[in-house]
């Protein structure tokens, strides 16, 4: 094939990707997989093979973007490094995250933490599982993570928030985002000088003591920004993962009874959840030297936009894409998690949580819970997407917890 340059989509608006980007990545995979969106100033890659190339060639699709939106937020992350620079961050972080780890010594205060917000919202009858347990969930769960035992889960909420609005998605420039944006980053930081004496002296199995007593030990400013971009994709995607899988359980009989009559289905539909909807939709590359991508030409500096939430829903990987489906093959699986070097160093502790606890001990502890039919759900979003709200109700009676 002759490679040619990219067309350009100017028809393309944020705010169309933000309603919903589904439809348009369905007609840009069927025709121009490879296209320049004016909007964003990037390249959208939205076939899976394509993104599953893309990642087995790091040194030619590079995270370190110049003019990176997270790095002018958060300062400069593993995420948008490469190389023997990356690998340094990312094994500092990473004992804090193994799966023995986190089985051992985070799934008990996992499971403490999910059964006090249910404890927390039963009695009220009408809730949004949005505010009162996925988010305030996600949050608490990640302060025990990071070792940030003096921030509130509301603040970690709000800090999330205003720095995944500037850092991942505030291609539109609206200078209130960055203002939000660098707000939370401050208080990021105050919270993490708190702290640090104390794990300097103390330490313990939590990410930001595993960064200080590294073998190869974490300056400040790369705690810091790493902390950072933790708790932009360590917050959102799970609170996110619990939301979508939720939604889906409550609007399918069939499917609820199937899960709840054999618990061990859980882990399958959180696997389904981010492969139906990705939290992260897109995230960037650069393009390091002349290249073909589905046929069209690339130069350095050249920015993609890697659409995960396209490539977990392309037609010709998975069948009857549109549809939740815990049965549908596992080969070839999805790439929620991205992959390559950059593979999610969250992982383990994101299926535990909401796969092996939060859904099972929720949809046990409140078995009659349902969608409320005065409320809408509503969803938003393609850098980052997932409900913004989930309003259900709670049958009266649901018994606290047992400690």
């Amino acid at each position: 094939m002759t490679a040619s340059a990219p067309s350009a989509h100017h028809e393309i608006s944020l705010a169309e990707l933000y309603d919903d980007p589904y439809p348009i990545y369905a007609r840009l995979r069927e025709s121009d997989p490879v296209c320049w969106l004016p909007a964003a100033g990037r390249y959208l890659v939205t076939r899976h093979s394509d993104v599953v190339h893309l990642e087995r060639h790091p040194e030619i699709f590079r995270a370190n973007e110049e003019g990176s939106l997270m790095t002018r937020v958060m300062g400069h992350t593993m995420i948008r490094k490469d190389g023997d620079a990356h690998r340094r961050e990312r094994a500092a972080a990473e004992p804090a995250l193994r799966p023995r780890i986190v089985k051992e010594h985070w799934q008990p205060l996992f499971e403490r933490n999910t059964h006090q917000l249910i404890d927390e919202f039963v009695a009220r009858g009408s809730v949004d599982l949005f505010s009162d347990f996925a988010g305030p969930l996600a949050a608490r769960n990640l302060a025990c993570l990071l070792g940030l035992p003096n921030v509130a889960a509301t603040d970690l909420q709000t800090w999330s928030q205003a720095m995944i609005d500037g850092g991942g998605a505030n291609y539109g420039d609206d200078h209130a985002v960055w203002a939000r944006a660098r707000a939370a980053t401050e208080a990021v930081d105050a919270a993490i000088d708190e702290i640090l004496p104390r794990v300097r002296r103390n330490p313990d199995p939590s990410v930001i003591s595993c960064m200080v007593h590294a073998d190869d030990p974490l300056t400040l400013d790369e705690i810091r920004a790493n902390v950072k971009v933790i708790i932009g994709g360590g917050l959102n995607e799970p609170r996110d993962a619990i939301l979508t899988a939720a939604w889906a359980v409550l609007g399918d009989p069939e499917l609820r009874t199937e899960v709840t009559a054999d618990p061990s289905l859980w882990p399958r539909v959180f696997e389904e959840a981010v492969r139906w909807i990705a939290p992260i939709g897109m995230y960037p590359r650069q393009v390091a030297e002349p290249t073909e991508l589905a046929g069209v030409r690339l130069q350095p500096g050249d920015k993609i936009g890697v659409c995960l939430g396209s490539a977990n829903r392309d037609e010709a990987v998975f069948s009857d894409p549109d549809r939740f489906d815990i049965h549908r093959s596992k080969t070839p699986p999805h790439i929620a998690f991205g992959g390559g070097p950059h593979f999610c160093l969250g992982t383990w502790a994101a299926r535990l949580s909401v796969g092996r606890i939060a859904l099972p001990i929720l949809f046990d502890r409140i078995p009659d819970l349902a969608l409320s039919q005065d409320e809408p759900v509503r969803i938003g979003g393609w850098v980052f997407r997932g409900l913004l709200t989930l309003p259900v109700t709670v049958p009266a009676g649901t018994a606290p917890h047992s400690y």
